[in-house]
């Protein structure tokens, strides 16, 4: 049985070689809103129920439809204010069902990155030429609706097999060369983009995605007041940012528009927003741009430094 996983190093955030984003900035700030579309009867899985409520279960799905018809726009709109793109977490399944969605992301120049066909179905189970076939029909279908070479993956319901970060790699080069399939959020380990160990040898990275930060997690979960959730974002930032004087970080926002959204909610989100745009050094960017930035500055030299370490390390041992 493996005792951790087998995609990265050990490699102390401490005495790393510098980084620093574009116009010297100390922190790469990107919001992810998640755009999810859930099946009110999805086919079973005998690894993960989609519902908590036997069926039909019409108080989860009235909500999660409530994101999609008012709360998308109003994060839309809010976003727009602060002159942020979002990278947008998509079930790609809302293509077909909500198009107009969609469609004003594009218009928008938001990135799109894949979160699996529909947020009830899962990795679990599948065979490593389904789980293929599932990511090679998310990726043509949202390049058919958006006309982007999908980059980013979040895996559906944080679902996951020992092959999905592997396959992501290898379908999003093989459909779109460079600049397809080159991160993944689904590690949540680090402050700082990482290199990632694929099988086939591939550039690529994990990019920082806080679910301590996610709203999901703060209100659902950890059941945080709103006035309470604007604070834990500016503390979250405040730390990023005195560390990013020295070497550049990443803070992320992960949000849900049936979650942040609700009226009494948006102000808290708003509120965390304003502060942190209201800093000069700060690069308002989306996650593929943080991965291209990353690659091309700093994957070799963060792997050499990998390595240094490593032979440190096992001679120290030895």
């Amino acid at each position: 049985m493996k005792e951790a996983l087998d995609v990265y190093e050990y490699w102390p955030y401490e005495g790393r070689p510098r980084i620093r984003w574009p116009g010297g900035a100390r922190v790469a700030f990107w919001v992810a809103p998640n755009v999810e579309y859930y099946e009110i009867d999805p086919p079973p899985n005998p690894h993960r129920k989609p519902w908590p409520h036997p069926h039909p279960s019409v108080p989860g799905y009235g909500i999660r439809d409530y994101g999609n018809r008012v709360g998308h726009h109003r994060q839309m709109a809010l976003l727009d204010k602060y002159g942020i793109k979002g990278s947008v977490s998509l079930s790609v399944a809302v293509c077909e069902h909500h198009p107009e969605l969609i469609a004003a992301c594009v218009d928008r120049g938001w990135e799109i990155f894949n979160h699996g066909i529909y947020n009830t179905r899962y990795t679990y189970g599948l065979s490593e030429d389904q789980e293929r076939a599932m990511i090679r029909d998310a990726l043509e279908t949202i390049h058919r609706h958006t006309g982007q070479a999908c980059a980013g993956y979040l895996a559906p319901a944080l679902s996951h097999s020992e092959h999905t970060l592997d396959l992501f790699a290898e379908v999003g080069r093989e459909m779109f060369g460079d600049d397809g399939g080159l991160y993944t959020c689904d590690l949540f380990h680090d402050d700082q983009p990482t290199p990632i160990r694929t099988r086939s040898g591939l550039r690529f990275l994990s990019v920082p995605y806080s679910l301590e930060m996610n709203d999901t997690i703060v209100y659902t979960v950890n059941k945080v007041e709103p006035r309470h959730y604007a604070t834990m974002l500016k503390r979250h930032f405040d730390r990023l940012y005195q560390e990013g004087a020295e070497s550049g970080t990443v803070m992320c926002i992960p949000t849900h528009n049936y979650q942040i959204s609700c009226p009494h909610r948006i102000r808290a989100f708003e509120e965390a927003l304003e502060y942190i745009t209201g800093h000069s050094d700060v690069w308002v960017t989306t996650g593929r741009d943080i991965a291209r930035y990353y690659l091309e500055h700093y994957y070799d030299t963060a792997l050499a430094d990998i390595a240094a370490k490593q032979t440190t390390t096992t001679a120290a041992g030895g």
